[in-house]
């Protein structure tokens, strides 16, 4: 009897800590994840851990279950067909691009891998998916709001600098999504009186003729519209405006961190732990097209009160009081 009873508590036992079906395919079967990143690995290396930790959460771990092939545009747009290629020809599960450009270049690639953005400032009119709430296709992520995001940036400078008259925009041309940046920065500006001059920067040469030109026009401030690859120059950008000293709003909060006055935009390591509850749906069998894009929900404000100091600005306390974080 006691043999029984003991027989019976083991096979109980087991029926009671066996994983459903998918925790046990989760620990059979090792997932491959092609990260298509539009920078370089230094450049979002603190998103990307965000992104780790998150499948981690879900029982995604690298070297057990999971690997992730990378590729890295470095800032130049033109090479993302050529990766995303690359990462089609090695049967990755699903591609992961950190940007509207890399996302298009996947979708181009593939048809039928399932791919997740991480940043897309106008899903539907850049053509990655049909709608929000309906994808469609194999194509599904988090969206930016970034037009949205225009108007409250150039309010918040022209609130932390009310002498503010003549700001110099820099976008990028080359973007599918940017007529609709610009026009939202042209008409917040009419709307706050301030003059704007807008600058095309799409590479490294085009940043120095526009810097250059900046140097020309000698405008009251510096504004810089959401752009993947010109997060690539944030360094040079900051220094170019302490030196000629301008303040300077801009759309992430590493810009604020590299030394820029302002940063105001969406929190960009919260996409990344969304985008891994998508790669997590997707890879136990939903499809991408079934998954409504979702929109951000989470802001910063960042503001460089050393900055502020070494431009001689006062910034008013009704900016601080809204800031999530002041670098002092």
């Amino acid at each position: 009897m006691m043999e029984r009873r003991a027989f019976l508590a083991m096979v109980g036992g087991g029926l009671l800590a066996a994983p459903p079906a998918a925790e046990a395919q989760l620990a059979s079967k090792v997932y491959r994840i092609g990260l298509l990143a539009t920078g370089t690995p230094a450049d979002t290396s603190s998103r990307l851990e965000t992104f780790r930790q998150a499948l981690r959460d879900l029982g995604y771990v690298e070297g057990r279950n999971l690997a992730i092939e990378s590729r890295w545009g470095e800032g130049r747009a033109e090479r993302f067909s050529d990766l995303a290629v690359a990462l089609v020809g090695l049967k990755v599960d699903m591609i992961v691009a950190t940007s509207t450009p890399a996302a298009l270049a996947a979708k181009e690639a593939s048809s039928t891998i399932p791919i997740v953005f991480v940043t897309a400032a106008d899903p539907v009119g850049s053509g990655l998916v049909a709608g929000i709430a309906r994808p469609g296709g194999n194509v599904t992520g988090v969206s930016l709001l970034a037009p949205e995001m225009v108007a409250r940036q150039m309010q918040l400078l022209k609130e932390a600098v009310p002498k503010v008259s003549h700001v110099a925009v820099l976008a990028n041309p080359t973007l599918k999504y940017n007529p609709s940046l610009v026009k939202e920065a042209e008409s917040a500006a009419r709307s706050l009186k301030i003059q704007s001059r807008i600058l095309g920067v799409s590479g490294p040469d085009a940043l120095h003729s526009a810097l250059s030109a900046v140097t020309k026009q000698r405008p009251d401030a510096l504004f810089v519209l959401f752009d993947p690859v010109m997060f690539g120059y944030r360094t040079r950008i900051t220094e170019f405006a302490s030196k000629n000293r301008l303040p300077s709003m801009y759309p992430h909060r590493e810009y604020a961190e590299s030394g820029g006055l302002m940063a105001y935009g969406v929190d960009l390591r919260d996409n990344y732990r969304r985008a891994a509850s998508y790669a997590d749906r997707i890879l136990k069998g939903a499809k991408p097209g079934d998954l409504p894009v979702e929109q951000p929900t989470r802001f910063e404000l960042v503001i460089n009160l050393k900055t502020a100091k070494a431009l001689g600005l006062t910034i008013p306390r009704s900016v601080l009081a809204r800031a999530d974080q002041v670098i002092e």
